[in-house]
């Protein structure tokens, strides 16, 4: 997994190190020394000007400088106040301002054929929300130290960073940091592999949710779970089960009063979902009693059930968006990582926030970021299939911080860049990813 530091715990980590800031910030301008003259594709006759402001940020600049210039590069060093237009030249380093920028700032004009490297987040790029503060200028890349900052992976900044490449520096520790981004290789080393004694009812799942006239949740987050879980169930209030996938089998339950049929025998199975579609969450009480793992989702995400919910002692996800997230009782603040942090300290559960990065937060406070994902996943139904993803490799035994950040990556890279999908399409597309992992 790679590193996440907020502006703040950055600036503890530097000041924690056992060596002179003189000596890091030489270390880093070395760095993007070397990025620069990677994009120039060489050093003869080249011309470069960095944009260098007053702090650690324009010294990594200026050491940079002064090292191409020793390469052989032509360099101009000016303040975040320029006003010329950059243009003429081969490759603008923008060192004005780091993660710390709290004000408005508007980058000098850059002609539009010259990139642009940015030193450790675009200046102007909040470090911590990933707003934009007054005008930056898009980076074609970016070097950052250390860790990655939370304002590259949240959107906007996301979009305004380009290619970032994390630079580790001697003599900062990252060890205790709490917040990481998921890679492939973390996400394959938590899908489990049946073994030759494997049988379906060591990975059996039900589904609770939709109702008479609306089945489509239950059934696309029955097809997603169906390809990691040995087993699926859905019950339907209302209905005897659902004709597709024909893989699940269905139970009955009536379409008033359901709940202890929804628990009926419940222990035999792994895991749990319950949401997906349905009408009258209410009844969803009595089933927060049980002792087996739970995910909740869409309608089961409501203040009504919010202390039952605290009450579990059993492992729970909830997977909301940020409408749902909010009336759970997150904090609409535009520190995505503090707020689910938060509210899964607060109700003991595991989050998972869904958004354009996916914010995954266990009770004790580590979190997990996903960000392979694309606008693509904002259509109906993809949520479902996410539900049904998770829920299913929970049921497989895979604890459900690991479930949740598993199911989010391989959701995610279902997508795989494509256009015109359709929530479906991500299901077909599951086996694909899974063989991936496993390769």
């Amino acid at each position: 997994m790679i590193p996440v530091l907020t502006p703040k715990e950055m600036r503890a980590v530097d000041a924690g190190a056992p060596e002179p800031l003189d000596i890091l910030v030489e270390r880093a301008g070395r760095a993007v020394a070397l990025a620069a003259v990677r994009m120039l594709g060489g050093v003869y006759g080249r011309r470069v000007t960095v944009v260098a402001g007053p702090g650690n940020n324009g010294a990594d600049g200026r050491v940079a400088a002064k090292v191409l210039a020793r390469r052989g590069v032509r360099v101009r060093v000016v303040s975040p106040d320029e006003r010329a237009a950059l243009a003429g030249i081969d490759l603008v380093i923008d060192a004005a301002y780091g993660t710390g920028l709290s004000r408005p700032y508007e980058f000098p004009e850059v002609a539009a054929d010259v990139p642009v490297l940015a030193v450790d987040i675009p200046s102007g790029v909040d470090g911590l929300t990933g707003e934009l503060l007054g005008r930056p200028r898009r980076a074609d890349e970016t070097v950052t130290f250390v860790a990655l900052k939370p304002g590259l992976l949240h959107e906007p900044g996301r979009s305004w960073c380009g290619r970032v490449q994390v630079v580790p520096i001697a003599g900062l520790d990252v060890e205790k940091v709490s917040t990481h981004v998921v890679e492939q290789s973390d996400a394959a080393s938590w899908v489990p592999t049946r073994g030759a004694d494997h049988h379906k009812w060591r990975s059996a799942l039900r589904i609770i949710g939709g109702s008479a006239g609306m089945t489509g949740a239950v059934e696309l987050a029955a097809r997603a779970a169906t390809r990691v879980a040995g087993y699926v169930e859905t019950a339907v209030p209302g209905r005897e089960g659902l004709e597709h996938p024909v893989e699940a089998v269905g139970r009955w339950l009536p379409a008033l009063e359901w709940g202890s049929l929804a628990v009926a025998d419940v222990d035999r199975f792994g895991a749990v979902l319950a949401g997906p579609g349905l009408r009258d969450p209410g009844e969803l009480a009595s089933l927060l009693t049980c002792t087996r793992p739970l995910l909740l989702d869409a309608s089961a995400l409501v203040p009504e059930l919010v202390g039952a919910i605290r009450a579990r002692s059993s492992p729970t996800i909830i997977t909301p968006h940020d409408g749902e997230f909010s009336r759970l009782g997150g904090s609409s603040t535009v520190d995505r990582i503090g707020a689910t942090r938060d509210l899964a300290a607060d109700l003991g559960v595991v989050v998972l926030r869904k958004g354009p990065t996916t914010v995954i937060a266990a009770p004790d406070g580590a979190v997990r970021m996903v960000t392979n994902g694309g606008p693509e996943l904002a259509s109906a139904g993809t949520g479902d299939v996410l539900a049904g993803l998770v829920a299913g490799l929970t049921a497989s035994g895979v604890g459900a911080f690991d479930a949740a950040a598993a199911g989010a990556w391989i959701h995610a890279a279902a997508v795989a860049g494509r256009v015109g999908i359709v929530a479906s399409d991500l299901v077909a597309a599951i086996p694909g990813v899974l063989e991936q992992l496993r390769g």
